[in-house]
């Protein structure tokens, strides 16, 4: 049985990751990129399915964990009666192969350790032949090739590869599993101690350009490591997490394929890397958002696949159980046909705050950016399926609304301030008819509040963002009555839920946890409200539910104390690090006067 979302922790090489559990077991793992087919899916199924556990042969009495300082090099500590044992596991940064590596280092006594490997290629469906070859032993099914290296004699058992051994201190015991096409050669060894150190120095070199020197810094920084940790190095795309169909909801159905890019997440993701000093990392994934766009504006997608790629169709893998029985697990994600309006407002978005930042942009930027305000001029009336990607019919959702306003005035914006040709006259008129239209049709007098969608009485966390954006000051009634209304309706036990609990029947569970990012998102609204106590503690109650290790989930169950949905997310960690950047510059604003006064 696969342990609770929060009880794992991550690696990766900037190129796939893989979840760690507190017992020592790799339980997912996609081979060779975050999008292939899992080999370690034990986290949505049984061990049968795949997993790597290195651990005590006898029960751990204290099992403890970190990461070794600023990287993602974990470390958990097995204290048992007959000592103590540290098993370290990394990723190093990707060469030729990709190596997962695992040390098991003795602190103290001598301890019994267990090894157990069960690959299964295609998402737990599929066994590989095993075959030995010049100290080596190696899987192959298919198109995949798997590689372990160890001094430890191992040996076949219910088709799964184990081996015992004893750990005394000061000896180290070294693992290494590489990835290869099965086509070619297997791939070369590597030196474990020597690929530690350079990980580690990896980590450091990177985490030593953070620029920011505000509050909250270790939390920040981890927050940027798993930034980092889910970029696909060699097209810059951000994975939005390396998992699929861990539950919004424990025991239901809304499970889905996370280990795509989202557009959506443009702007924010720009935003928390330009302010903590990664404009290479911002330069990048700019460079990817230009590619994927690339085209016509009439097909732009809301997300897209690490490379790019447009067709993401979505299948069930029906072998699988699911986590914790919550089925189905699913494969590819079908909203990425679907029309979402707000798109085209977070890229207009990006590329404004990217210029504003002096971040250098392809010259073919604008001719974009012109062409899909031209085809949104169209479109932005029509009803779409919402941020939040609704599977249903399409409706007037207010927030989508509003990033076509944003999307025409970061467009103007652009042109008046970087001196680009463009029909200003026609864009400001656009402008004006949005925002008329969504404070029109969008704002509901009796919820004194903006709504979900035209015509709705139901409440949705995203138009927190009307302020962040620049919709609506952070004083206008209009927003302060929406804050208000979203306090009501869509608190529950201190966090935000991201749709309103009253469109469900009186007694039916909720449809999944609170959003963390919408959280994030009300403590931002009262930032700009003025109102710091109040999003100091919402920030807390946040960071207060990381796991020990400092990430976080899609959602938290606040019934069951317990972390839901994918992990860890982009999303969440990207929604910290700017909440974090937004307080620390809200306390210098408000305490630089003080200082003067006190000066007088």
């Amino acid at each position: 049985m696969a342990q609770r979302i929060e009880d794992y922790a991550l690696i990766g090489d900037c190129e796939t990751a893989a979840l760690v559990g507190r017992n020592g077991s790799i339980d997912w793992l996609c081979w060779p990129a975050f999008d292939s087919d899992a080999c370690f899916a034990a986290i949505l199924g049984t061990h049968k399915n795949g997993r790597w556990l290195i651990a005590p042969s006898e029960h751990a009495t204290r099992i403890s964990r970190r990461y070794l300082g600023n990287t993602l090099i974990l470390e958990t500590c097995f204290e048992t009666s007959s000592g103590t044992v540290a098993l370290i596991d990394f990723m190093p940064p990707r060469g030729k192969a990709s190596d997962i590596v695992r040390l098991v280092r003795g602190v103290s006594g001598t301890v019994k350790m267990r090894m157990e490997l069960v690959i299964r290629f295609g998402f737990g469906a599929d066994i590989p032949w095993v075959r030995r070859m010049d100290h080596a032993l190696l899987a192959i099914c298919g198109q995949d090739m798997t590689v372990l290296r160890t001094p430890v004699e191992t040996r076949g058992e219910d088709l799964t590869t184990v081996a015992e051994f004893d750990v005394g201190a000061g000896e180290t015991v070294p693992f290494v599993l590489t990835y290869g096409p099965s086509h070619l050669e297997p791939p070369a060894s590597i030196d474990p101690e020597l690929a530690f150190q350079e990980t580690e120095k990896f980590w450091q070199d990177w985490c030593g350009h953070c620029a920011r020197d505000g509050g909250y810094q270790d939390l920040v920084l981890r927050s940027l490591i798993t930034l980092k940790a889910l970029t696909f190095a060699p097209t810059g795309g951000i994975v939005a997490t390396p998992t699929t169909s861990l539950p919004e909801r424990l025991g239901g159905s809304r499970n889905w394929d996370y280990r795509f890019c989202w557009l959506r997440d443009a702007t924010f993701t720009l935003l928390a890397l330009m302010n903590s000093g990664y404009t290479e990392e911002a330069s990048a994934w700019h460079s990817w958002l230009l590619r994927a766009a690339a085209g016509s504006p009439a097909n732009m997608q809301i997300m897209y696949g690490i490379w790019g790629q447009r067709r993401l169709l979505e299948w069930e893998a029906g072998w699988l159980g699911g986590y914790e029985g919550a089925q189905p697990v699913r494969v590819g994600n079908a909203a990425h046909a679907q029309l979402q309006l707000d798109v085209y407002g977070e890229l207009i978005d990006a590329f404004h705050q990217s210029r504003m930042a002096k971040l250098k942009l392809d010259e073919q930027t604008w001719a974009l950016e012109c062409a899909v305000l031209n085809h949104l001029a169209e479109v932005w009336d029509r009803p779409d399926h919402g941020i939040w990607e609704r599977r249903g019919q399409p409706k007037h959702y207010v927030f989508s609304k509003v990033m076509t306003w944003v999307a025409f005035d970061r467009g103007i914006k652009s042109a008046e301030t970087f001196g680009f040709k463009a029909p200003l006259l026609h864009w400001r008129t656009l402008r004006e008819a949005i925002h008329r239209d969504v404070c029109n049709n969008g704002f509901d007098a009796e919820e004194n509040a903006f709504v979900e969608s035209y015509g709705s009485k139901l409440l949705d966390a995203s138009v927190l963002l009307l302020p962040a954006v620049g919709f609506l000051p952070p004083s206008d009634p209009r927003i302060r009555g929406t804050i208000a209304s979203v306090e009501k309706c869509l608190m529950r036990d201190g966090f935000v839920l991201r749709h309103d609990p009253r469109e469900l029947p009186a007694g039916q569970p909720p449809l999944e946890g609170a959003f963390l990012a919408c959280s994030l998102w009300l403590a931002d609204a009262y930032v700009l409200s003025g109102d710091l106590d109040k999003a100091q503690a919402l920030f807390d109650r946040v960071v207060g539910i990381a796991n020990d290790v400092g990430l976080l989930a899609e959602e938290y169950d606040s019934v069951a104390r317990r972390q839901t949905g994918n992990f860890p997310q982009a999303l969440t960690h990207i929604a910290l690090i700017n909440t974090a950047h937004n307080l620390s510059a809200a306390r210098r604003k408000s305490e630089k006067p003080a200082m003067q006064r006190s000066k007088k």
